[in-house]
């Protein structure tokens, strides 16, 4: 069966699911996309969404945290390199 074949007998079922099989039908696909890979480290490691949402929420963290160089101090840091 091609997936427009099965896209269409998939259609077919939900149609007639009750509410109970369209969350089951709508956790799994949730799960899914969490797996998904959306991203590389810069080491070349991939990341699913979940691991790149949990690394932005880490740097978000950190950021409000106080955990950052600003541009000035960049600057002045680089003139000792």
């Amino acid at each position: 069966m091609g997936a427009l074949e099965l896209k269409d007998s998939i259609l077919n079922l939900l149609n007639d699911a009750d509410e109970k099989l369209l969350q089951v039908v709508k956790e799994t696909i949730d799960n899914y996309k969490e797996e998904e890979i959306v991203a590389h480290t810069v080491e070349g490691k991939p990341l699913t969404r979940k691991e790149y949402k949990e690394k932005l929420d880490n740097a978000l963290q950190r950021v409000r945290e106080g955990h950052y160089t600003t541009h000035e101090d960049l600057l002045n840091e680089m003139k000792n390199w």
